[in-house]
């Protein structure tokens, strides 16, 4: 099992998801819920073609820190 960092964004009305690791790899949705179950099927998704493919499961490499300015 991997571990992705997961960015989640306000996008209007609505809220977008997406992992830096998993180029293409985004989702959308009404609520917070919702775009996280969302973005976890689209990367578990994503994973099961890869593997089906025979391509590399990309590795967790991106990290997130708060910066005061």
């Amino acid at each position: 099992m991997h571990k992705y960092l997961v960015i989640f964004e306000r996008a209007g009305d609505n809220y977008s998801a997406y992992s830096p690791d998993v180029p293409g790899c985004i989702a959308t949705g009404r609520t917070s819920d919702e775009v996280e179950k969302n973005i976890r099927e689209a990367i578990s998704f994503h994973i099961k073609g890869l593997v089906e493919d025979g391509s590399p499961i990309p590795e967790p490499a991106a990290f997130t820190e708060y910066i005061e300015v």
